[in-house]
């Protein structure tokens, strides 16, 4: 195969190109298990090729219980008894966490729900994006609202479901900053293709001074445009869904919106954050997100949709 035909397998969501000590561990365990299928595979068709081409005669029946019994019985236990013994040391370690910050994620449809647990109790809440610091291990607390989803980072670590009522565990030791794109991994429902999330991967440093930056309330508008798109947002109802800390909306149905102007993305994922894409998703939700909550604004004039994409930009 040319290496080309290789490309799919690389970039920012490919368990072939790990960024992190986990999803070190994962495509080491891969290439183990690959390694051990293909010795099976190697042994047992050379045993075929054996008894029907080299020596296609009558075998003595103690030579043909000892090849059931040994080929088919004792040599795929024992491989498959090495293969999970390999294997299971590495569960535990991608369950444990440090002490300190914890980040409780709850999947939604279809987005999610992002709360950093701070050492004191306190959290900091967030949306459809991931922030973690290089070089320390941080717990990952999984939780669904309806139905079953999955969370996955391909290049931090493995995929653990999330099941409503229940709650899982994961933790991730990145070792390279960058943006990773993460994943819903279990089919839930008309957007779950669409239900997609950046992993920004930051120093020790900058993490630090960004969650300070975070917890901090919603910028005031800073220009008339935005002024304008503040007034629109008021008199649309948006803060009965979502959340502008320091201001009147506390809705809890839809993603925080406090800093939603400095993530990477936009509708979990779907589109790239700017003002032009705002008006789009604001204007033409169901369209871009089949069955999402979110009604389309479409009634709303081209400059009150351009003021309200500034005002949330703005948001940072």
């Amino acid at each position: 195969m040319p290496l080309s035909h290789l490309a799919a397998c690389e970039g920012r969501q490919s368990v072939l190109n790990p960024a992190g000590r986990d999803a070190q561990d994962v495509l080491g365990l891969i290439w183990v298990m690959f390694g051990g299928a293909l010795l099976l595979w190697v042994l047992l068709g050379a045993i075929f090729v054996y008894v029907t081409r080299v020596e296609p005669r009558e075998m003595p029946r103690r030579w043909g219980e000892a090849l059931i019994i040994g080929g088919g019985v004792i040599f795929p236990v024992v491989l498959l008894g090495a293969l999970l013994a390999y294997s299971l040391p590495m569960m535990a370690p991608q369950r444990a966490a440090e002490a300190g910050l914890k980040v409780h994620i709850t999947a939604e449809q279809w987005w999610w729900r992002v709360d950093y647990e701070l050492p004191d109790g306190r959290r900091i809440t967030s949306a459809n994006e991931l922030r973690l610091p290089v070089g320390r291990r941080t717990g990952l607390v999984l939780n669904a609202h309806k139905v079953i989803h999955a969370f996955w980072v391909p290049a931090l670590g493995g995929k653990v479901d999330m099941i409503p009522g229940r709650e899982t565990y994961l933790s991730f030791q990145p070792e390279k900053p960058g943006v990773y794109r993460g994943q819903c991994a279990e089919f839930c429902g008309a957007s779950h293709a669409l239900m997609a999330f950046e992993t920004v991967v930051m120093t020790p440093e900058d993490f630090a001074a960004w969650l300070k930056a975070e917890a901090a309330d919603a910028a005031p508008p800073a220009s008339g445009e935005a002024y304008r798109g503040a007034a629109v947002f008021a008199r649309e109802g948006c803060g009965g869904c979502h959340t502008l800390r320091g201001t009147q909306a506390r809705g809890q149905v839809g993603p925080d919106l406090t800093h939603v102007g400095s993530r990477k993305s936009l509708g979990a994922g779907i589109l790239e954050m700017t003002e032009d894409h705002l008006s789009r998703f604001i204007a033409h939700t169901e369209a871009l997100k089949p069955e999402v909550a979110m009604p389309g604004y479409d009634h709303l004039s081209l400059e009150d949709l351009r003021a309200l994409a500034a005002y949330l930009k703005g948001l940072t």
